[in-house]
């Protein structure tokens, strides 16, 4: 055996023995649990058994209670947030009106664009250039159209 592999067998061998604690499961006076090797570090600690697995993974933070409204804060009366929706819906409908209107135009000059170069014409840089340019602005409104029917039908 070669001298310099028997102190890594040694480490090998040896370490779950060095590694090996005792465990001691602490409860405090408000009832959370620590996990110790101390025993000295709390009160009411009791040894654990050898054989259950021991993890150093920290347990996940306590999620803070849900804050709730003061009792001052004010409140909307139901008919007030019922009238502040409708105006919501109302706005929102105009929007979408307005914005269904400006995708069929940008679709009848992407139309018109593409009707008004045929051919070998077509692919002229200058010509790709105004056709993509076209394109992106019924690809925006339509985005629009679809963002606007999702946010109203989130509504109440």
């Amino acid at each position: 055996m070669d001298m310099r592999t028997l102190p890594a067998l040694l480490i090998l061998f040896l370490s779950p023995l060095l590694a090996h604690a005792q465990v001691y499961k602490c409860v405090d006076a408000n009832g959370a649990i620590t996990y110790t090797n101390d025993r000295n570090l709390g009160r009411s600690c009791k040894q654990m058994s050898e054989d259950q697995p021991v993890s150093s993974v920290p347990a996940p933070s306590k999620r803070a209670p849900a804050t709730q409204s003061p009792g001052n804060f004010p409140r909307v009366a139901p008919e007030a947030q019922r009238a502040r929706d409708d105006t919501r819906r109302q706005v929102l409908e105009k929007e979408l009106a307005t914005e269904e209107s400006a995708l069929a135009e940008a679709q009848k000059a992407l139309a018109d664009e593409e009707n008004l170069h045929q051919g070998a014409d077509r692919r002229l840089p200058v010509v790709q250039n105004r056709i993509q340019a076209h394109k992106d602005k019924v690809e925006l409104h339509s985005r629009n159209v679809d963002a606007l029917k999702k946010e109203i039908g989130n509504l109440k």
